[in-house]
């Protein structure tokens, strides 16, 4: 309990140490260290049954003193968390007077953090009248409250506290450890897996639930909306992933609930979740901190991946076909189940905003999202039907397959000749122009502290001019980064099989726009005002280099001949 909360009552409470028949509430506490000691017959002395004889025996001992005995105990709990279900239930009784002696068998069972334990004893518990007594230190404000302000208690509050630290650090090691090196450390497996009967910390195949995963990602591909895949799986009594483990006797979490059903969250969880493609992702959520026990997302960067450490469910280009869906913006009409074929994919040229689906009779066509629901004087209808568009896009795609079967060819061609090609005047000139360019602002920013020195400039100038020079050399780093990369990708040759290319390439037979193309190929559609579109396709910069790497070849040849 932090201090400020307690702040209140110092105005209105005061010490009234006067009852001589205490009401006694004795407080227990086992942790989940304590209960795996107790498990592996370490160490019992923190055992529930332990401290619950030792607060009774006390309290026989001493019935004389008490007109009554509550016992409040929290079993599995840390000693930093002060939410505890029980300890809060304790400091009600107090605040209300139901309790007014407080007994722990030592400190550390009482609270495990330094600032909360000093705050109840220092404080709050002075101000209201209660005694309170920890019997392995010898601590009893009333009898002794000399022990309460004795070197002892700070001293043990802040060795519970360390401990603490020092474990929560050791556990966090051990697993980061056991997630680098691919083991699973989830108290349940994924819905689709089990673990290994022989390996707790690997997963393996449910054949069974893996083909419900395979159905929802098959669904989401095809263009059905979350809503009503959960509908479906509902309606056809597929049992939820909770629902599932009870039916199958497998572990399950009891604060998950445990209704049957579907929901909107459990769908978006699978779908997102990298897992299903063989690949241990770990560390995406943690403590905050040993004190604060608030959950709290990693970013993506930090997360421990660990790949081919189980058989897959779906495939990595499944998978990755399905996030770049769920980016979008994919809502279904009223009463429709499937998204329709342009969902996500359209935005305005001049607003950047959504271009939206509209019906009039049996004419469906599209119009800028901005114009129809905000202001007609913030943009224009930018207007297109729907006929239009589908036979502009599939002629668009038509053509870009055109284009890497072309570049296919001329590659095969260009790779079996005797000389290949590979330097790029175009990157060596941007290339040797930037750092030129980062080398005059290098020497710029050197100059910069001389000038301070000398007066010339002011110190205030001099911060803001250095850290000026300091984002243009960063954004040039990064830019040298960049084009060095692409060099050497170009250097490396470009092979027929390129994967920007067989993504096109297969679907040279192409006669009919589907979802599944468009989010294979397609980034997204701008729409603009006259009614023409333009189509940005995924891979462009990859096109663009093979292009440049047949430009360069090409060339030569032609030069040579």
């Amino acid at each position: 309990m932090a201090r400020t909360k307690n702040r209140g009552y110092q105005q209105t409470l005061t010490p009234t140490y006067t009852a001589r028949l205490w009401k006694m509430g004795g407080y227990i506490r086992l942790s989940r260290e304590d209960l795996q000691k107790i498990n592996r017959g370490l160490d019992d002395s923190n055992s529930v049954k332990n401290q619950r004889d030792i607060l009774g025996d006390f309290h026989h001992n001493h019935i004389d003193e008490f007109e009554s005995y509550v016992e409040y105990v929290d079993d599995g709990h840390t000693g930093t968390d002060t939410e505890r279900e029980s300890f809060q239930r304790l400091l009600g009784d107090v605040m209300s007077g139901k309790i007014n002696c407080v007994v722990v068998k030592d400190l550390s069972r009482f609270a495990r953090n330094y600032s909360d334990a000093g705050s109840l004893i220092d404080n709050l518990f002075v101000q209201m009248g209660v005694r309170f007594i920890s019997l392995a230190e010898g601590v009893d404000s009333y009898l002794n409250p000399d022990s309460v302000n004795s070197i002892i208690v700070p001293i043990t509050n802040v060795m519970n506290d360390q401990y603490c630290y020092q474990t929560s650090k050791k556990i966090r090691q051990v697993f980061d450890y056991k997630r680098r090196n691919g083991q699973y450390i989830g108290s349940f497996a994924p819905y689709g897996y089990i673990k290994d009967p022989k390996d707790k910390h690997q997963l393996i195949v449910d054949p069974e639930a893996a083909e419900t995963v395979k159905k929802i990602y098959e669904m989401c591909l095809q263009g059905t909306a979350k809503l009503q895949i959960v509908m479906y799986l509902n309606d056809h009594g597929v049992p939820s992933p909770t629902a599932y483990r009870k039916l199958k006797g497998l572990p399950y979490s009891p604060a998950i609930s445990d209704a049957p059903m579907w929901g909107n969250k459990i769908i978006t969880d699978i779908l997102r979740n990298p897992i299903y493609t063989g690949d241990l992702v770990q560390g995406r959520r943690r403590v905050k901190s040993y004190k604060v026990h608030q959950i709290e997302a990693v970013p993506e960067d930090e997360w421990v991946r660990v790949p081919d450490t189980h058989e897959a469910i779906i495939t990595h280009e499944t998978f990755e076909r399905v996030q770049e869906l769920l980016k979008r913006d994919t809502r279904t009409a009223p009463k429709k189940r499937e998204l329709h074929l342009f969902s996500g994919f359209l935005r305005c040229a001049d607003c950047g905003k959504a271009v939206t689906r509209s019906q009039s009779g049996k004419n469906v066509y599209y119009s800028c999202s901005t114009y129809k629901k905000r202001s007609r004087t913030a943009c224009s209808m930018h207007s297109i039907k729907h006929n239009r568009l589908e036979a502009a896009v599939l002629f668009a795609i038509q053509y870009q397959v055109g284009t890497a079967v072309s570049y296919s060819e001329m590659i095969a061609h260009i790779n079996t000749a005797p000389l290949k090609k590979s330097q790029s005047h175009r990157l060596n000139d941007q290339i040797a122009a930037k750092e030129k360019e980062l080398t005059r602002i290098t020497r710029y920013k050197q100059s910069l502290y001389q000038d301070w020195k000398d007066g010339e400039i002011s110190q205030q100038e001099y911060r803001e001019m250095k850290a000026d020079y300091e984002r243009q050399a960063a954004e040039l780093s990064d830019l040298l980064a960049r084009l060095t990369a692409e060099r050497k990708q170009l250097s490396n040759g470009v092979d027929q099989q390129h994967p920007a290319l067989v993504a096109f390439a297969k679907y040279q037979n192409i006669e009919k726009l589907t979802r599944e193309i468009l989010i294979e190929l397609v980034d997204h559609i701008k729409v603009y005002e006259n009614g023409n579109i333009s189509v940005h396709f995924k891979f462009a910069d990859e096109f663009r280099r093979i292009a440049e790497y047949i430009e360069i070849n090409t060339t030569d040849t032609a030069e040579a001949g």
